[in-house]
């Protein structure tokens, strides 16, 4: 009974407010915002650990993503939809291509895909094909993002090195320049993994320079 209805609403009360005091500043590439302007399709391409803070973009971007159908999914599931994001059920194991097609329709709806590229498992950042045969698919361009946190408490035991910001913390988060499949025949070649790797480290170098600026003026 607390698990089931209790403690997804006590986390959604408790992540509201903590995320409410963060100090976010989102750096947006032209290309991603001309994307935004004109509703064209595109995929937001995360690492694990980095999903608590992308959480409170949520409404900014009208995004949805994909959930587990274990139980700690259902809780996530539940603070997600209560913080206006979209889901859908499914994982690598079990229900996976009707989770998948659940997100499919959903990004054909006007949603923006939240992918966890080096999920559900891991290994920790190591990018796996999915993002790529979902965005040819939609016929989306994929954006990087680059976190970083003046203060934050890190799950270290997590396998996704999960954190979360203090609060009042500084947040940056850089959108890096599109990743573009419009050609792409095979989904998993591995050039592909390469270049959003280098997208990921781009976008990371920036948010780690903008959250230094900042931090400098402080």
């Amino acid at each position: 009974m607390f698990r089931k209805y209790v403690l997804p609403r006590l986390i959604h009360i408790f992540y509201f407010l903590l995320s409410r005091s963060w100090r976010v500043t989102v750096v947006e590439s032209k290309a991603l915002k001309d994307d935004i302007s004109h509703k064209k399709p595109s995929i937001f391409a995360i690492w694990h650990g980095d999903e608590l803070v992308m959480i409170s973009l949520t409404r900014r971007y009208n995004v949805c993503t994909l959930t587990s159908t274990s139980s700690d999914g259902e809780l996530m599931d539940f603070v997600l939809r209560k913080m206006g994001m979209k889901t859908a059920r499914g994982s690598s194991s079990k229900k996976a291509i009707s989770g998948l097609k659940a997100l499919i329709r959903l990004a054909r709806n006007g949603f923006t895909p939240v992918f966890a590229v080096d999920g559900p498992r891991g290994p920790y950042k190591k990018i796996k094909p999915g993002v790529f045969e979902m965005a040819k698919l939609t016929k989306a361009n994929i954006y990087a993002a680059g976190v970083a946190s003046s203060k934050s408490y890190v799950f270290e035991k997590a396998w996704n090195k999960a954190y979360l910001p203090h609060f009042f913390a500084k947040v940056v988060i850089v959108w890096s320049e599109p990743l573009k499949l419009e050609e792409i025949k095979d989904p998993r070649e591995d050039w592909l993994k390469v270049e959003l790797q280098k997208n990921f480290d781009a976008a990371q170098q920036l948010a780690v320079q903008h959250l230094a600026e900042q931090c400098g003026e402080c």
